[in-house]
């Protein structure tokens, strides 16, 4: 049941909820919008009817529309915005320390919202969120790696990681996790219309909201790579589920440098089709 339900008292009969319904199946009777039961299975519960409601009137999935942020004129200045994506760096230093538990929360809470294909909701965020349990997942990493190069095991083209290997264990250089003291993997079920776009979405939303709160990150491929191809057995210990498509893993905590300015990029590559 959707439990779509207005508040006859506050509803000011506007009929936004029913034009912006994507699905089209908010009807109005007696002036007040409804759902025909025979058309609730078509809902996308995209919220789209619960979001436009000026009045806060609109209720469905059993929310509390007072439990919502009010947007009114609450959106980032423009300006400051480009410097966000402008100035956003890959960090490869970082702070000794773990994230405080809340904004560590918040940050995961947030990043959940990015879209999804077909509003599926499904991708799901591995984390390590102390940086205890991340050196335990790097040295089991790195003693995984060392066993594939002493046994010369290491796939063509990925020769590269026997460096790695090699100042990690001469000098104690960490090149795959950088010394962040945390870990974020996005999946999500490979049966979804749209998986690896989802995961890589749902990472930039994160990458874009913790650098707005000083959080350092870093696309890190290269453990990418080792969790994907050179020991999937890592996914077993980080309890990924078999049926989902890793779409990709950060690192990020509280960076160990500041950043002066945005660098310059030549100029964007725009193709004007037709």
């Amino acid at each position: 049941m959707l439990d779509f339900t207005i508040n006859k008292q506050s509803c000011i009969r506007c009929g936004s909820c029913v034009a912006d319904c994507p699905a089209r199946i908010i009807a109005i009777a007696d002036g007040y919008p409804f759902i025909p039961e025979e058309k609730e299975a078509t809902c996308y519960k995209c919220q789209h009817c619960f979001a436009i409601c000026p009045t806060g009137s609109l209720s469905i999935l059993g929310l509390n529309p007072a439990e919502s942020l009010v947007l009114g004129d609450g959106y980032p200045d423009p300006v400051q915005l480009e410097r966000l994506i402008k100035g956003r760096r890959s960090v490869r230093r970082y702070k000794d320390e773990n994230l405080d538990p809340a904004l560590f929360q918040q940050l995961l809470e947030v990043a959940w919202h990015a879209p999804t294909g077909v509003n599926s909701r499904q991708v799901q965020f591995t984390v390590l969120d102390s940086k205890e349990k991340t050196a335990q997942f790097r040295d089991e990493v790195m003693s995984g790696l060392g066993k594939l190069v002493r046994e010369n095991a290491l796939p063509a083209g990925k020769e590269f990681y026997a460096n790695f290997v090699r100042v990690w264990e001469e000098h104690g250089l960490d090149i795959l996790f950088r010394g962040a003291p945390h870990l974020i993997i996005s999946s999500v079920p490979k049966r979804v219309a749209s998986p690896m776009q989802d995961t890589l979405i749902a990472l930039s939303y994160f990458e874009l909201f913790a650098q707005s709160n000083g959080v350092g990150t870093l696309w890190d491929g290269l453990l990418n790579w080792v969790i994907n191809d050179l020991l999937p057995e890592t996914r077993h210990t980080l309890g990924i589920p078999d049926d989902h498509l890793i779409g990709y893993a950060m690192v990020f905590g509280y960076p160990d440098i500041h950043y002066t300015r945005t660098v310059q990029h030549t100029p964007a590559l725009i193709h004007r089709a037709l």
